[in-house]
């Protein structure tokens, strides 16, 4: 039980940190799906273990005996051992108390009711003593609480000069002193509120054993499995086929027996009454027995059966109007109670109800037979296990009554003690299987009463004094016809065998062979990753497909903007995925949603890793250029067996990716000719798939290498986007737009005719490489936010300056990025322009004002700029007033920009001011 690989960070002076500082939680992470550390969703609590670092367990007298004392489960964990045992011989020979805590967050949730089994514990890099404590968990919420209440026991369990910890109500917050028993009693009780019912969790179960996505839609029972078009929506076992009309007949229950009774179905007579006077009237036209209850009541509640005087009438009418104002007198069919299971128009289970009852010993009292009963750990309250507590409520005072009983009494040895005449499940009845029992009669009878109401799911009530002799012989029929019926009583019946009764449903929903989830092609990168997707989508587009695609610039279904801003996380990608109109997915998967939640999928069928370069280091635990590559290899490694990674062969880092990528791999290179790297040509030898440049006029021509075959896609600059082919980026990105269709099966010819009328235009392509030609000077607005962006762009600028009299522009970067990031970033400015505004956003991420213009100033002097070429503006929109108002006829701005709408209003919006002003004068709004 547990995964690990635990890794100690260095030793520091026992004494110092003896006397310093406590354990501290340093922040907490929930990831939904597959993440940076493992692909099981998990919590990941950071500790900081303070003067704990110096004591392992082994150190600390009697921690372990009191730690297993508490928690005997432990003695099953496996840990690095991988056998039971296991982790109980690393608390003898000594571990730490992050990796003590794992456990203990595991075990807790176990012991609660979720069984959790898989963890791990990582030193980080570069920080002794802190640590990420990882464990998993099947909701979120008891997740978070177990990883609270497994730091607060470690922490008491520690001698009083140990002990203490902070930032725990980071985790999740608990309210009162800590205390063993009662936490443990909070997390039960959390258990029960989050987690499913049986018949939902049965319904969840069988659908991720066909690989069938689920996504909760709310705190309840209600779900959606399946992504996009093909995806289906339940609620426990009302499914989204479940006509809204035959709900309504159903919770009609005098009307459905109508409609049943003309159909010629065998029901019991009755009337709809509001007042105990018509009830009595009823009841001398009926003749006893009877049974009350109310006209559209459920499980149970409010029905009083067997009915044989006024007295008890009075009593079942009460109880019935406590549920409703109209109440239905009929019939009481005798014999025994059975609930038939009908999905989909076939019978798939039949259950005894057998009412709540208890057995004498002789000795207690019914009142404590109760108590012995439920004891039973099968018993719970309401649904959330496959029996019901017994409550002795007045319904129960009344029905024992009958035989002259109260709950003092105390029954012979061996006598059975009835407590209700209805055998609802609710009400702490029990189950015996009678699937392979029933008569075809009695089948047919209640398959008809499903089709004549029109449920797909229905649960037929049924009576007859043997389910195996027909009810057209010995009497008897249907009660009711139920939507939403419960499994559990098929589920685990107290006798006989189970029943899988959720497969029927999730084939009803999913027939074998249809499709469950759509085509995910996601994308990730550090640079291209919006441009590629749009493309992406641009081609699909051509095949006549609904596309969703989230980008840096929102989430879009075709070319409606449904939701607008940054949507390159998993939230976003949940948008798309819960769309019923989208025949497929392209995703923008940026590093930041990939650290703070992990993936919104499971699973990839094309997945693309562009390139990788510093940018974003030092944030998150992502410290070197191989941190970020392993973030972000995560696309690549959830790509399914017949999917396929699409990697950069002119990238070192994503070279490496193709060890561990899923599916086939096709990479794509800008080197397709003498100097294509060797491992690229022997893979095209083998006939497997590339995306190549071989060299040309504008920009090349693309190739693709597939089977063996070799075959034109397209010149690279007869690709608008490319600028001629002198926009190499743009060419590397269309190459691994064309990888990815090809792997999804779009035809050359669609890409080809695709591609060619894609437009580096604002309207196709926000923020990438928008080129604005009407002020008498060129403008590119291009959303370059990193050295390698710029150096990109650059190469472009370099190939146009014969063009121009003179270059400008507008840079900046993140306040968040490392001071030798910022520094390069100035240093490759100078190298491009003539003239050089570096602004600085309001949002500095944490730097004192200025700072950051200080150093890409300092950066560009470094790299040859002299100081009358650079300026430093205030502001984006202040900065791009200055470069555009400085533009004179024949120059070229460069804009760089973090909010690209907001600059393309203010580029195509700008009106030249008066000539006669000097023009750098003119321009400078906030100057250095």
């Amino acid at each position: 039980m547990g995964e690990h690989r635990v890794f100690f960070g260095a030793k520091s002076d026992p004494v110092t940190r003896l006397l310093t500082e406590p354990m501290r939680v340093v922040e907490k992470t929930v990831y939904r799906g597959p993440h940076f550390f493992s692909h099981t969703p998990m919590v990941r609590v950071q500790v900081d273990l303070g003067r704990m670092e110096d004591w392992p367990s082994d150190r600390i007298a009697g921690f372990n005996e009191a730690l297993l004392k508490l928690l005997p489960g432990l003695h099953n964990h496996h840990c690095c051992f991988k056998r039971r045992g296991g982790f109980v011989r690393r608390l003898e020979s000594g571990t730490w108390m992050g990796h003590i805590a794992e456990h203990v967050a595991l075990e807790l949730q176990t012991r609660a009711g979720h069984r959790c089994t898989r963890g791990k514990t990582r030193s980080v890099k570069g920080r002794p003593g802190v640590y990420n404590i990882m464990f998993s968990y099947r909701e979120e919420e008891v997740g978070l609480a177990a990883g609270r209440f497994a730091l607060e026991l470690v922490n008491d369990l520690l001698p009083e000069e140990l002990r203490g910890i902070e930032g725990l109500d980071r985790i999740y917050e608990l309210e009162g002193p800590y205390d063993f028993d009662r936490r443990l009693a909070a997390l039960e009780r959390l258990v029960r509120r989050t987690s499913f019912g049986p018949t939902t969790q049965a319904l969840v179960d069988e659908a991720e054993r066909r690989g069938i996505p689920v996504m909760r839609l709310n705190e309840g029972s209600l779900l959606q499995l399946g992504h996009g078009k093909h995806q289906q929506r339940i609620r426990a076992s009302i499914s989204g086929l479940t006509s809204q009309i035959s709900t309504d007949i159903a919770g009609d229950k005098h009307f459905t027996k109508r409609l049943l009774d003309e159909s010629g179905v065998p029901v019991p007579k009755g009337v709809v009454v509001r007042d105990v006077e018509e009830a009595a009237k009823a009841a001398r036209r009926l003749g006893w027995p009877l049974v009350t209850k109310p006209l559209d009541g459920n499980h149970g509640r409010g029905v009083t059966i067997a009915i044989r005087s006024e007295e008890q009438l009075r009593f079942g009418f009460a109880e019935a109007q406590e549920h409703g104002r109209r109440v239905i007198v009929e019939q009481f069919f005798e014999g025994k109670d059975h609930r038939i299971l009908v999905i989909d128009g076939k019978l798939v289970a039949v259950a005894e109800r057998v009412p709540a009852h208890v057995v004498g010993d002789g000795i207690s009292s019914i009142a404590e037979l109760v108590e012995i009963v439920n004891r039973d750990p099968r018993r719970g309250d309401g649904h959330e296990k496959v029996m019901t507590r017994i409550r002795i409520d007045d319904h129960v005072v009344e029905f024992i009554a009958r035989a002259g009983l109260t709950p003092d009494s105390i029954p012979q040895a061996g006598e059975t003690v009835m407590l209700r005449a209805t055998a609802n499940l609710s009400t702490g009845g029990t189950a015996i299987d009678r699937t392979n029992e029933i008569h075809p009669d009695n089948a047919a009878i209640a398959l008809r009463a499903a089709r004549i109401v029109g449920l797909d799911i229905a649960g037929i009530d049924f009576m007859a004094p043997d389910i195996g002799r027909s009810v057209r012989e010995t009497g008897g029929g249907v009660i009711e016809v139920n939507a939403a019926p419960g499994f559990r009583m098929h589920l685990e019946p107290s006798e006989g065998p189970p029943r899988d009764v959720a497969r029927p449903v999730i084939d009803m929903l999913f027939p074998r062979g249809a499709p469950t989830r759509i085509p995910i092609l996601a994308i990730t990168g550090t640079n291209g990753k919006s441009t590629v997707g749009r493309m992406v989508k641009h081609v699909l587009r051509y095949t006549g497909c609904t596309v969703g695609l989230t980008s840096t610039s929102g989430v879009y279904v075709n070319d409606v903007l449904v939701s607008d801003g940054d949507a390159t996380g998993p939230r976003s990608a949940r948008i798309v995925l819960r769309d019923p109109t989208v025949d497929v997915a392209v995703l923008e998967t940026a590093r930041g949603g990939l650290l703070r939640e992990g993936l919104a999928f499971d699973q990839v069928d094309v997945g693309v890793v562009l390139n990788v370069t510093a940018d974003h280091l030092g944030l998150k635990g992502i410290e070197t250029i191989e941190d970020l590559a392993n973030v972000k290899s995560l696309i690549v490694e959830t790509v399914g067996r017949r999917g396929t990674s699409v990697l950069n062969a002119d990238d070192p880092l994503t070279v490496k990716m193709a060890r561990r990528a899923g599916g086939r791999i096709t990479w794509f290179s800008l080197n397709g000719g003498e100097d294509m790297p060797a491992f690229l040509r022997s893979h095209i030898d083998e006939g497997g798939t590339a995306v190549v440049r071989e060299p040309g006029e504008e920009g090349g021509t693309i190739v693709l290498h597939q089977d063996g075959r070799r075959e034109m896609v397209l010149k690279a600059g007869s690709i608008p986007a490319t600028v001629h082919g002198m926009a190499t980026f743009n060419i590397a990105n269309a190459m691994a737009a064309i990888a990815m269709c090809i792997a999804h099966g779009v035809s050359l010819l669609t890409i080809r005719s695709a591609l060619m009328t894609f437009q580096s235009t604002f309207e196709q392509n926000p923020g990438r490489l928008n080129i604005h030609d009407e002020h008498g000077f060129r403008v590119i607005v291009d959303y370059a936010h990193n050295a390698a962006g710029l150096q990109a762009l650059g190469e472009l600028v370099r190939g146009l300056r014969h063009r121009y009299k003179r270059s400008i522009g507008s840079v900046s970067i993140p306040g968040d990025r490392r001071d030798e990031d910022i520094i390069e970033m100035g240093r490759i400015a100078a190298g491009i322009f003539d003239t050089i505004i570096f602004r600085e956003d309001p949002g500095t991420r944490g730097r004192p004002r200025g700072e950051i213009m200080g150093m890409l100033k300092q950066g560009a002097l470094e790299g040859g700029a002299s100081a009358d070429r650079i300026h430093l503006v205030r502001g984006e929109a202040e900065s791009t007033a200055a470069a555009l108002t400085a533009a004179g006829p024949g120059e070229l701005v460069v804009l760089t920009p973090t909010d690209v709408f907001a600059a393309w209003e203010q580029v195509t919006s700008f009106r030249a001011p008066d000539l006669a002003a000097p023009a750098w004068g003119r321009a400078m709004v906030a100057a250095e």
